[in-house]
C-alpha cells in the first residue's frame, strides 16, 4: 500500500493545495473588494462542467475555459459604464442558471450536481490531486512572479502606471489565477463554496497583519488548519466535507475578530 492509496490524505493533500492556490490570491481579492468577482467566475463553472461533458473534454479544461470567459468578461464590462454590483450579480446567477439548465439536457451522462456544487473532496484521485497541485504551483508561480506588481497596481494604480506598470495586465494576470483556482477547486469545495474559501482565510489573516506579505503567508496557513480542521469534524461529526471545511474557517475568523475587539478595548484607555 502507497502514501497516496489512503483517500483521507488524498483528500488532505487536495485541501491544501486548493489552501495553497487560494490563500494568496484571495488576499489581492480582499483588497481589491472583489468579492463578487470571484463568485462570479467560480458559478460560470457550472456551465463548464456541462460543456465538458457535451464535448467529451475534462472537466478541468471545461471549467477553467469557462471560468476564464467569464472573468474576462467581467473585467471588459466593468470598465464601460455598467454599476459593477448590478453586473456581477446578474452574470454570477445567470451563469449558474444556465449550466444547471444545460446539465439538465445532458442524455446518458450521470451527474451529480451536489458533488460540483458543494464539492466531494473523499472521492479526489490521484489524478484530481496532480490536477490540483499542478494549479496551485501555476498561482505561487504567478503570485511570486507579479507580487511587486500585482501589489502596486491594487494599491494605487496611477503610481504603478508611473512606474511603467500596465494596471490592466496585473488585471489580466489576477483573472488568469482566479480562473486557474476556480479549475482546481471545484472537485474539493464545489462551485458555491470557492469565494468563501478565497475570502475566508485572506480576511482573518488581514486581522493579524501589518504587511501584504505577512497577510498572504498567514492566510495559507488558515486556509490550510481550516482543510484539516474541517476534514477532522467532517470525520467526526458525519457531516459534508467541503461545508465543513468553510465552516471551520468561518469559526477561525469568528474567534479572530474576537480576540481583536478584545485587545482593542484592553489598549484602550
Amino acid at each position: 500500500m502507497t502514501f497516496l492509496d489512503d483517500f483521507m490524505i488524498r483528500a488532505a493533500l487536495a485541501g491544501i493545495g486548493v489552501a495553497f492556490a487560494a490563500a494568496p490570491l484571495g488576499c489581492f481579492v480582499v483588497w481589491r473588494r472583489m468579492a463578487y468577482f470571484g463568485d462570479a467566475t467560480a458559478h460560470a463553472s457550472i456551465l463548464g462542467v456541462a460543456l465538458a461533458l457535451t464535448f467529451d473534454v475534462s472537466i478541468f479544461s471545461g471549467v477553467l475555459v469557462t471560468a476564464l470567459l467569464m472573468a474576462s468578461t467581467i473585467s471588459t464590462l466593468s470598465g464601460r459604464g455598467y454599476a459593477m454590483d448590478t453586473l456581477l450579480g446578474v452574470l454570477a446567477h445567470s451563469a449558474l442558471a444556465f449550466g444547471l439548465v444545460a446539465v439538465s439536457f445532458l442524455q446518458g451522462v450521470r451527474v451529480d450536481l451536489m458533488a460540483y456544487l458543494f464539492g466531494d473532496i473523499l472521492a479526489v484521485s490521484r489524478g484530481d490531486l496532480a490536477v490540483v497541485w499542478s494549479g496551485a504551483f501555476l498561482v505561487i508561480s504567478l503570485m511570486w512572479w507579479r507580487w511587486s506588481s500585482l501589489l502596486t497596481a491594487t494599491l494605487n494604480p496611477e503610481l504603478a502606471q508611473a512606474s511603467g506598470i500596465n494596471p490592466q495586465r496585473e488585471q489580466l494576470v489576477l483573472t488568469l489565477a482566479l480562473a486557474v483556482v476556480v479549475a482546481v477547486a471545484i472537485k474539493v469545495v464545489g462551485v458555491l463554496l470557492i469565494a468563501a474559501m478565497l475570502l475566508i482565510p485572506a480576511a482573518t489573516a488581514r486581522i493579524f497583519s501589518t504587511t501584504p506579505e505577512r497577510m498572504a503567508f498567514l492566510a495559507v496557513l488558515i486556509g490550510c488548519g481550516s482543510v484539516i480542521g474541517g476534514m477532522y469534524m467532517s470525520f467526526s461529526a458525519d457531516t459534508p466535507t467541503g461545508p465543513t471545511i468553510v465552516s471551520t474557517g468561518t469559526a477561525l475568523f469568528a474567534a479572530a475578530s474576537l480576540v481583536a475587539v478584545i485587545a482593542r478595548s484592553v489598549r484602550r484607555p
